[in-house]
């Protein structure tokens, strides 16, 4: 079991300052507090935290390989990763926030952003790491609820911008829901907002994306506009969850005042070479999205086939109204081996689902089948 003066000190957070603070990590993500070992079992399923089920590519995998003749030595070549992503999106390098995983990138903007008497604004649900970073810095964080279509609600959020509000968080695709805010809104949303806030743009699915004609990444509004940070992960497609790495784009100006809060040696040299070989291996992305849409597809229907009703996804995850208190069905799977997504108390009768390899997702829905009044069935299989 992690210990939870160890679990504060991994987050920056003393223990007298967490004893104070009204709010607790258990409460937020009780899955942080689980024994590894049971969350590990070889024998379980994990179609709970969003990850690529079939792993790195194979280019990939051998760069790993090559790498780990060099773990005894400290990384010396982040500085080409760095470069490396920098030209992979056209901008200067002096651009790119390298991140152990895209949740230090959101770590660096509440330690840049926030404090006490600043106030961070989002939707609910959405991904809850930057709202954990930004209460541990003592700041205030607004949650509001999406529209009725999963969007993140802008106009709402244009409403409750006050003079402390210095940064808004946008998951987009959003974590959990899978859904969608249109490119055109989010450019009016920026427009509007006074020139004291900055928007962290969360693209950590985008590449599931592409398919929407609603959706197009912000990847390139950091150049013109300062205020704007964008993160990308190499967690989900590239499949590289278990290495750690993440970065930011931002403009220049951002970029420095961000820097200065992240870890020293935050990627290493394993990941470095992983980071950069899966950037180039462009068919591997091709052939991971096509097998995730195809995924996608057969979910929705076995759901209509059981007359569920999914939230229509843009990422590598499902969330539906499983009709019925959402702990129920997540110890159900957990029951027979199986994890699913962790309950979100603003959609407390929703299950998430990340998408598994073609076994994976018939085990899911035999246990599926076994729940009381699981649904009809129309014979589709």
């Amino acid at each position: 079991m992690i210990s939870r003066r160890d679990l504060l000190r991994s987050f920056g957070i003393g223990t007298a300052a967490a004893t104070a603070a009204p709010w607790s990590f258990a409460a937020m993500h009780p899955a942080i507090l689980e024994s590894p070992a049971k969350r590990d079992s070889v024998t379980t399923i994990h179609l709970d935290n969003n990850e690529n089920a079939y792993g790195p590519s194979r280019r990939t995998a051998e760069a790993i390989r090559a790498a780990s003749t060099t773990v005894n030595r400290y990384p010396a070549a982040s500085d080409d990763l760095t470069e490396h992503i920098a030209s992979f999106h056209g901008v200067k390098s002096e651009r790119v926030l390298l991140g152990c995983g895209s949740t230090e990138i959101l770590r660096m903007a509440a330690h840049a952003f926030l404090g006490l008497g600043k106030q961070m604004l989002q939707s609910s649900p959405t991904f809850e790491a930057l709202e954990l970073y930004s209460r541990s810095v003592g700041a205030e964080v607004i949650s509001l609820p999406l529209t009725h279509e999963f969007a993140h609600d802008l106009e709402s959020m244009l409403g409750r911008i006050a003079s402390s509000t210095t940064l808004v968080y946008i998951c987009n695709p959003n974590n959990p829901t899978g859904s969608i805010t249109p490119r055109k809104g989010l450019e009016d949303f920026i427009t509007k907002l006074p020139s004291t806030v900055f928007v962290f743009i969360d693209e950590a699915y985008h590449h599931y994306a592409g398919e929407s004609s609603m959706y197009a990444s912000f990847i390139d509004r950091p150049v013109s506009n300062d205020r704007v940070i964008v993160s990308r992960t190499f967690s989900a497609v590239y499949g590289l969850a278990g290495l750690r790495l993440g970065y930011g784009i931002t403009s220049p100006r951002t970029a420095r005042r961000m820097r200065p809060f992240s870890t020293i040696n935050n990627v290493n040299g394993i990941v470095v070479q992983a980071g950069m070989t899966a950037l180039d291996d462009k068919e591997a992305v091709k052939d991971f999205v096509k097998q995730n849409a195809d995924a996608r597809q057969e979910f929705f229907n076995q759901a209509m086939a059981r007359m569920l009703k999914p939230i229509d996804s843009h990422t590598n995850f499902v969330m539906m109204n499983a009709n019925r208190p959402a702990n129920q069905v997540i110890e159900h799977f957990r029951q027979h081996g199986i994890r699913i997504g962790p309950p979100f108390p603003s959609m407390d009768t929703y299950v998430r689902v990340s998408l598994g390899t073609p076994t994976e997702m018939r085990q899911f829905w035999q246990v599926w089948d076994q729940l009381p009044n699981a649904g009809m069935r129309s014979g589709l299989e």
